[in-house]
């Protein structure tokens, strides 16, 4: 009996660490809110992208395995030329795809929001 509620317990567990597979490119939405141009960004992990005065690097990017939920994680630095520190992060965290509001850019131009993470 032991032996079943041990193998119940580790069960979950294994598979809450195997959840998240590593990606390649994370693609972005990103908002200027004073010319409301909204685009499309394609980021490989540890190249840094451009968009109007913002630095944008991805750190990681998982994606759940297609047999889960799809949902995507991405770990990204924002920095932003005109910041007081010129060039300071104004962003540094963990971005979830299907949970934007947990954790988001507060910035008074620019919204980036994770769409989802891909291999390439």
């Amino acid at each position: 009996m032991r032996a079943i509620l041990l193998a119940f317990t580790l069960v979950p567990a294994a598979s809450l660490a195997q959840g998240w597979v590593p990606q390649r490119v994370a693609e972005l939405q990103a908002l200027d809110k004073v010319t409301a141009r909204v685009s499309t960004l394609q980021v490989p992990v540890g190249r840094p992208e451009r968009f109007g005065t913002l630095t944008i690097t991805v750190r990681a990017c998982n994606a759940r395995p297609p047999d889960e939920v799809p949902d995507a994680s991405g770990f990204l630095d924002i920095a932003d030329s005109r910041a007081p520190a010129n060039g300071a992060n104004v962003f540094r965290g963990w971005m979830f795809a299907n949970a934007p509001g947990v954790n988001m850019l507060q910035h008074p131009v620019y919204d980036i929001r994770l769409i989802e993470c891909r291999a390439g």
